[in-house]
């Protein structure tokens, strides 16, 4: 570029002394007056040989232009992104052209001037939200998005998605044949007398494996939330699944939606019940529930929860309080699930269980809608303080009915006699971190009739000899740690766990036989005190917020329950325990969701 700059000023020069050339011929040599001089033959030679030289100058120069020209039409020919380049001039003679070894930094010209060609003739793209200030829309799932960063959500129109779960695969150990899966049977501990008690057992399981997906959006300043997620603990109607299938079923355990506009904020469709712990305000979010860090898939002994139809209305008065009530489905129940035991109906009412009460072994369905009659829902009402990330507290309550209808009351045909009981209970529960990545976790309910909010470990209700109705007195505890070491990398957590029931009896129409829970020698099935001590660990693996994350999960768990009686002739009946240990491998899928 240099040596083009000089070779132009250079040929600028000989072309102005060109064209003075002819000035100089007819301009008189002297003065006026004077008399010319003749032009000597030295003189004209030399003049000659100095135009001579001008105009080889000038065609050298001339060569140089045009090399120029062609070597700057071919840049634009090759460059990926010219439409239309600019060729040679058809003025300009090929045979002028030199070759372009010897100009060696010719290529250099077009590469270091950028060609911008005109937009070719393309669809119109779609319209799309902008994400500047001077949008007024408050959805960053409406925003342009950015391909400066992988977004870790799938957009649909105004909506963001992510996909949650993870793959699992549980393998778990007793030392009792207890006989209840990866997940466990707590108020059926088998004696140490059992038959069961003489074998132990092992299972690998992928049935924790979760999977689901989360919908958030803003429409109009509301910002709602759909949210589905399935397991595979479902029943099997199958009987081959341990000898040529595994087959396992999948099962629904959240489907809800939820809507909040500034302070109010509206849910409806299955979640965790409101009544289960919290970790943060009363959010539905698994993320913000307390269900303890263990590989159980039936979580701790003490702990109050169940997944259940409803709808609640939250109040946020301020950023760190929340109220809220819910409605949710209710059920009328006298035990028998997940080793529960069942209470003694009076012998002339046995046709109640199954029919107006669930015991679990004889749920009547309709539709996959429980069967048995349902007299209102059970209204929960809590409080939730959150002053800082640190530090959670709540208060809660639960009001439940419970109805039935006598058929042997009263003589006319179709008469009978209703009865009605009302439960109740409360929760309290306390999540601080009491320095930095250790916390302390306690929450505790007791009531009367909330036994089915305890894993169904206690009934609600004994049923009198007249139809009556009793609620059962239960309450339970979990209290323990959680704290994160290594850079977060590894969580380490112990908890212990207990449920209580009361005893709650009457006689039988004949006024010698004991009905009820908790009488004497009503057999070792019915508990008073159940008990666990559990701890673990939650190591992660490798992690990566757009390929996922791999953990690798274990935990100790040590049974205990103590029934309210004996049967006679059980040598060993009261001693019982389990030990269990699971080990985990679980992939977690990638995602998350953008900040409303």
């Amino acid at each position: 570029m240099k040596r083009f700059h000089q070779n132009s000023t250079r040929a600028l020069i000989a072309a102005l002394l060109v064209g003075a050339m002819p000035m100089w011929a007819a301009e008189p040599a002297g003065a006026a007056g004077e008399p010319a001089a003749s032009p000597a033959t030295t003189t004209a030679a030399s003049n000659v040989s100095e135009l001579d030289q001008l105009k080889q100058m000038l065609l050298d120069q001339q060569r140089q232009i045009n090399e120029l020209r062609r070597q700057l039409g071919q840049s634009v020919a090759v460059t990926p992104t010219s439409i239309a380049p600019a060729a040679p001039s058809a003025a300009i003679p090929a045979a002028n052209e030199a070759p372009a070894s010897a100009f060696p930094s010719v290529g250099q010209v077009a590469s270091t001037t950028a060609i911008v060609p005109r937009a070719a003739s393309l669809p119109a793209p779609l319209p799309q939200a902008s994400n500047s200030t001077s949008s007024n829309s408050t959805n960053p799932c409406d925003a342009d998005p950015d391909t400066k960063v992988t977004p870790a959500f799938l957009r649909l129109g105004s909506i963001c998605i992510v996909p949650i779960g993870f793959m699992d695969l549980t393998g778990v150990w007793r030392d009792k044949d207890a006989g209840s899966g990866i997940g466990s049977s707590f108020g059926s501990v088998p004696y140490n007398n059992a038959a069961t008690a003489k074998n132990s057992e092992f299972h690998f399981s992928p049935q924790n494996s979760r999977i689901g997906f989360r919908i958030d959006g803003d429409w109009k300043g509301t910002h709602f939330i759909g949210y589905n997620e399935f397991d595979f603990l479902g029943t099997s109607g199958s009987s081959s699944l341990a000898v040529t299938n595994g087959g396992f079923v999948p099962r629904l355990r959240l489907f809800w939606v939820d809507a909040r506009k500034g302070k109010v904020e509206f849910l409806a469709g299955q979640s965790w019940s409101m009544f289960t712990p919290n970790r943060v305000g009363i959010s539905a979010l698994p993320g913000d529930i307390f269900y303890s860090q263990v590989m159980d898939v039936n979580y701790m002994a003490g702990l109050t929860w169940t997944r259940q139809p409803g709808m609640r209305v939250l109040i946020h008065p301020s950023n760190t309080v929340t109220f809220g009530i819910s409605a949710e489905n209710a059920d009328q129940y006298v035990g028998g699930s997940a080793g529960g035991s069942s209470i003694t109906l009076p012998s002339a009412l046995t046709a109640l269980s199954g029919t107006q009460f669930d015991n679990a072994g004889n749920i009547s369905t309709a539709a996959g809608v429980l069967a048995e009659p349902m007299v209102a829902p059970d209204f929960i009402a809590k409080l939730a303080i959150d002053p800082s990330s640190k530090f959670h507290f709540e208060v809660g309550g639960i009001e439940r009915t419970f109805k039935d209808w006598n058929p042997n009351t009263g003589t006319a045909l179709g008469a009978g006699q209703h009865s009605t009981a009302i439960g109740a209970g409360a929760l309290v529960g306390v999540n601080a971190e009491i320095f930095k990545n250790f916390r302390l976790i306690t929450t505790n309910s007791y009531g009367d009739g909330i036994g089915r909010y305890l894993f169904g470990q206690a009934p609600d209700v004994v049923i009198r000899s007249n139809g009556s109705l009793s609620a059962v007195h239960a309450g339970g505890t979990v209290d323990g740690f959680e704290t994160r070491v290594n850079n977060g990398n590894l969580l380490l957590f112990g908890y212990f766990g207990a449920i209580y029931i009361a005893r709650n009896t009457g006689l039988d129409a004949n006024g010698s036989s004991l009905i009820g829970y908790g009488y004497t020698n009503a057999g070792n099935g019915q508990n008073r005190l159940i008990q666990e001590i559990t701890f673990g660990f939650n190591r992660t693996i490798w992690a990566n917020p757009r390929y996922g994350a791999v953990n690798v999960i274990g935990q100790y768990e040590y049974l205990l329950r103590d029934p309210w009686s004996v049967a006679l002739n059980a040598a060993g009946g009261t001693q019982t325990h389990d030990s269990t240990i699971y080990f985990d491998v679980r992939y977690t899928l990638p995602g998350g969701m953008p900040k409303f």
